[in-house]
């Protein structure tokens, strides 16, 4: 338990999140429509369709549903695939400040998709949340 707690630790204290420029959303569509144009940072295939991460506007330009903004951070920590603690950590305290939050695992890196108007509040959670890292480490 102490090895798994400490690895967690050391995850989130060196996440250094990082709020990425520009506004996304997560569109559904069938296969009969041409993505390519629609440059996805992100894909998962789902029996109702295919679920795309793309810039808002890239979608506005397609007719997709772009009423919900989302903004990106990026957690520059290299988490393993197998990595313990760091979505949990993060996630639970963006859930108890009441920010919605979508996780996505990427091969190095974890990245949180956050409604727009919440991006700023959810760094600071997010800052927070290392800053405790940080501190709980020291009195190991």
């Amino acid at each position: 338990m102490t090895k798994l707690l400490s690895s967690a630790l050391e995850m989130l204290s060196n996440m250094a999140p990082t709020l990425q420029d520009g506004e996304y959303v997560f569109c559904s569509v069938s296969s009969a429509i041409d993505i390519h144009g629609l440059r996805a940072i992100g894909t998962f295939r789902e029996s109702e369709g295919l679920t795309i991460i793309t810039e808002r506007g890239n979608a506005f330009e397609a007719g997709l549903d772009v009423s919900i903004a989302m903004r990106q951070i990026t957690l520059n920590v290299k988490s393993a695939l197998e990595g313990v603690g760091l979505t949990a950590g993060v996630s639970v305290a963006l859930a108890e400040a009441g920010i919605p939050s979508n996780m996505v695992a990427a091969f190095h890196h974890d990245h949180i998709f956050v409604p727009a108007e919440l991006a700023d509040r959810a760094m600071r959670v997010l800052k927070s949340v290392q800053d405790e890292a940080l501190q709980a480490i020291a009195t190991i």
